[in-house]
């Protein structure tokens, strides 16, 4: 990332995993003098970690366990299972023969289980970049012996909320009002369009503002605007393509607001002096929809597993978006009597899936 902002030639791409399952797998991009499709990007980066993993380990990797997130999409059955066979599909190309997935929370499961002396029914909430998945399991020592684990696994569910949700809603509610968002206009009742500034908001949409047209439409924009200065710091901001800086302020700001009550969000490099302080509860406050989401949707896997939230008896939470205190009170304040216990943030899942994969692969 900081590699990227620093103007190294290169492209920037997130949370690759979030293209499958839509029609953006199949739309190109150019890489170098060429265009490749998405699907195409995530081939190659498959490709790498396969390469590099054969490197250290010695060994040619011909089986693999791909974790996955429950749902690739919201209320889509169909994209589920069109990601799932595109990842499939990318695996067999980039040599892999023998090829099967985990959901995410179920792997992080098989990692805490070895923390664990006697029987627990763990709810699992994995926060990460994109998703939000959680599984309800039975764990003991006795059957993390098992190879077979299905009648264990009590329900699985997830939504595709994640860490770049908090980022986006931040940029919104704190940053853009002092680009021009939700500004007025010289039309009474009407505001200045919003629609760059929630591309300017969004991880994944920010190269788009890059162009001619973008600019132009810009300054359409500040000849109706009230208040054109703030337009003028919007154009600044396009013409130093400084989108992705902003971005990484904010999700710096937001991992901060996990240990301080506030920070001040610097923006010398738009205008000399300009700043914004962020609070923890105005955070909060900005995002209450998400983290509310993220709350029924474990009620939702509770009735899918029927159980009660009394019966459980540990939350595991792992993933980074677990270290936004809301989002975690939000889990939290479901089972109070639930022992808490915080895992690998990074490295559950992975580690899980190493697990997997020997009692599958051997």
């Amino acid at each position: 990332m900081a590699t990227y902002v620093e103007g190294v030639q290169g492209r920037l791409m997130r949370s690759l995993k979030s293209v499958l399952g839509t029609s953006l797998a199949d739309e190109t991009t150019a890489v170098g003098r060429r265009r490749l499709r998405f699907r195409d990007v995530i081939a190659i980066y498959v490709k790498e970690v396969k390469r590099r993993a054969e490197a250290e380990a010695g060994v040619v990797f011909d089986s693999v366990v791909h974790g996955r997130p429950v749902h690739f999409v919201d209320g889509n059955p169909e994209g589920d299972r069109a990601a799932e066979a595109m990842l499939r599909d990318i695996a067999h190309e980039v040599g892999f023969r023998e090829i099967s997935f985990q959901y995410e929370p179920i792997a992080a499961a098989l990692d805490y289980e070895r923390q664990i002396d006697c029987e627990e029914i763990a709810l699992i909430a994995d926060i990460g970049g994109g998703t939000s998945d959680f599984s309800i399991i039975r764990l003991s020592p006795e059957r993390h012996r098992k190879v077979e684990r299905a009648d264990d696994i009590l329900a699985n569910d997830g939504v595709r909320i994640g860490g770049v949700d908090f980022d986006r809603v931040l940029s919104l509610a704190r940053l853009m009002p002092l680009l021009g968002y939700g500004s007025p206009t010289t039309r009474p009742g009407r505001d200045v369009p919003g629609g760059a500034f929630h591309d300017l908001a969004t991880w994944s949409n920010i190269n788009r503002l890059y162009n001619d047209k973008s600019r132009r439409d810009l300054r359409a924009i500040r000849r109706d605007a009230l208040r054109p200065e703030l337009i003028d710091r919007m154009s600044h901001v396009l013409d130093r393509e400084l989108g992705h800086t902003l971005a990484m302020q904010i999700e710096a700001a937001k991992i901060a607001l996990s240990d301080r009550q506030d920070i001040l969000l610097d923006l010398a490099m738009i205008e000399a002096d300009l700043g914004v302080t962020l609070t923890r509860d105005e955070f909060a406050t900005d995002t209450a929809r998400l983290s509310g989401r993220i709350g029924e949707r474990i009620e939702s896997c509770l009735r899918m597993a029927g159980v009660q939230k009394e019966a459980v008896t540990s939350l595991f939470l792992t993933g980074g978006s677990t270290r936004i205190l809301h989002v975690a009170q939000a889990i939290t304040s479901l089972m109070p009597q639930a022992r808490i216990v915080e895992g690998d943030t990074f490295g559950a899942v992975g580690a899980g899936l190493t697990i997997e994969a020997a009692r599958r692969y051997g």
